[in-house]
C-alpha cells in the first residue's frame, strides 16, 4: 500500500491543465478564467456625479450663495453647455458634471425658486465627484486562474467584455458496477441496493466545475465492463465506483487491463477507502474508487477534487488543513489515515462514534472530515485536533 500523499502526486501525474476555449459573458459564471483579460475601458468614462444635486464651480461654493440654473444633466443625458461664474446644472446621480463645473451641492443643501438656487446648509467639503477611471482604468487587468463569481461576471461586463477565456470543463464518466445495483426510483428485488454512490459523485464533481457523465450501471461479468469502458470514449477522467477489490466478483481491474490500463498503483494506506485503484485508460485518466457509500464520497473529496481542480488549470495545491479542539476522547488509530466524518460547531468538533463506511446518514451530518496520522495515539478532549471541512 502507499500513503495518500503518494496516491495523491501519482494522480496528478495523470492528469494536465485542459485547453482553453472561449464563451459569452453570459455563461461565464462558474468556469475558471484561464488567461488574465483587460478592461476595454475606463470606469467611469467620465467625472459623474455620486449625488443628486446641482453641479457648480467649487471656488463659489459657500452658504447663501446663489445660482441661476442653466439646463440639467441626467444619466445618458449629459448638459452639453459649459457652467459660467454664477451658474448652475441640475444633475442627477451618475450623469457626466459639465464642463466647468467640480463641484455638485447635494440637493438637501439648496432652497430652489423658479431658476435660482441658494446654498442654505453648509455644503462640507466633498465634491460629490466620481472621477474619470476612478473604479478601474483602460487595460486593467482581472488575473486568472480563478473560479468567476457572479462579482467577477458584473466586473467583466463593465469591463466591456462579451467574450471570455476559460478552461474548458473536465469531462468524467462515472461508471459503477454490481449485480446487487438499481437505479434509483426502481424496484429492487430482495437481494439489490439503490445505487447512490454515481448521484453523489456526480453532484460533487459538477459543483467542482467538471462535466459528470452517469453511464450505465455495468453487471458482474467481463463483457458488461468492457461494454461500460467503451462507453466512456472521450470522457477526460473514468470514475468506476465498487469492483476495484479482489474478490471473485471485483472485476474492474481485469476488465481495464484487458482494455489496455496502463496501472498507476493499487491500494492505499488510508479509512475509509483502501481499495483504490488508478491508471490510464485509452488516453483518460482513471480511477477506480471503492464500493462502500462513505469510502467513495471520501475518495472523492481526497482524490478526484485536486485531480478535476488540477484539470481546470487551478493548480496542484491542496485546501489547507483547519485546527479546532476535540471534543471528547479518542482512542489510538490503527495503522492507517483516517478520515472520520466529524462535526465541528462553533470552535470544538466532534466525532461521531460510528464511523462504520455504510452509513451515508452519519456522512450527510458530517461538515468535516477529522484527519488522524496513522498510529496516532490516543487524544484527549480539548487537544487540537486538524481537519479538512466539507
Amino acid at each position: 500500500m502507499i500513503t495518500v500523499a503518494e496516491a495523491r502526486a501519482a494522480l496528478f501525474d495523470l492528469v494536465a491543465p485542459l485547453p482553453v476555449e472561449s464563451v459569452p459573458l453570459i455563461d461565464a459564471a462558474g468556469r475558471v478564467l484561464a488567461r488574465p483579460v483587460q478592461a476595454q475601458r475606463d470606469q467611469p468614462p467620465f467625472a459623474a456625479s455620486s449625488m443628486d444635486g446641482y453641479a457648480v464651480k467649487a471656488a463659489e461654493v459657500e452658504r447663501d450663495a446663489m445660482f441661476k440654473v442653466i439646463g440639467e444633466a441626467a444619466a445618458g443625458h449629459a448638459f452639453t453647455g459649459k457652467v459660467g461664474a454664477g451658474q448652475a446644472v441640475r444633475i442627477f446621480t451618475g450623469a457626466p458634471v459639465p464642463a466647468g463645473a467640480d463641484f455638485v451641492i447635494i440637493q438637501e443643501d439648496v432652497g430652489r425658486a423658479g431658476d435660482l438656487i441658494t446654498i442654505v446648509e453648509d455644503p462640507g467639503p466633498k465634491d460629490n465627484i466620481r472621477p474619470a477611471g476612478c473604479d478601474f482604468a483602460a487595460g486593467t487587468e482581472i488575473s486568472a486562474p480563478r473560479v468567476l463569481t457572479p462579482q467577477d461576471v458584473a466586473l467583466l461586463a463593465s469591463m466591456n467584455i462579451d467574450r471570455v477565456p476559460v478552461t474548458r470543463k473536465p469531462v468524467v464518466a462515472i461508471l459503477a458496477n454490481g449485480d446487487e445495483l438499481v437505479m434509483p426510483g426502481e424496484r429492487p428485488g430482495p437481494d439489490q441496493i439503490i445505487a447512490s454512490n454515481s448521484f453523489g459523485l456526480k453532484a460533487m464533481l459538477e459543483q467542482l466545475g467538471a462535466t459528470a457523465r452517469l453511464l450505465p450501471i455495468a453487471r458482474d461479468t467481463l463483457s458488461s465492463l468492457r461494454m461500460a469502458f467503451e462507453l466512456a470514449e472521450g470522457a477526460d477522467l473514468i470514475v468506476s465506483i465498487g469492483g476495484a477489490s479482489v474478490g471473485d466478483h471485483d472485476l474492474v481491474g481485469q476488465a481495464a487491463a484487458d482494455l489496455g490500463m496502463a496501472r498507476s498503483f493499487y491500494k492505499v494506506a488510508m479509512r475509509p477507502g483502501k481499495p483504490l485503484m488508478a491508471g490510464r485508460l485509452n488516453g483518460a485518466a482513471m480511477v477506480g474508487l471503492p464500493g462502500n457509500p462513505v469510502s467513495a464520497m471520501v475518495c472523492g473529496h481526497i482524490f478526484l477534487a485536486p485531480m478535476v481542480r488540477a484539470m481546470l488549470g487551478l493548480g496542484k495545491e491542496l485546501p489547507d488543513l483547519r485546527s479546532v479542539r476535540l471534543n471528547g476522547d479518542l482512542g489510538a488509530n490503527g495503522p492507517r489515515e483516517h478520515y472520520m466524518r466529524a462535526v465541528v460547531d462553533g470552535d470544538k468538533l466532534r466525532a461521531f462514534d460510528n464511523q462504520d463506511s455504510s452509513l451515508l446518514t452519519v456522512l450527510s451530518q458530517a461538515n468535516a472530515l477529522l484527519v488522524r496520522a496513522p498510529n496516532d495515539p490516543p487524544i484527549r478532549s480539548g487537544a487540537m485536533v486538524n481537519y479538512l471541512p466539507l
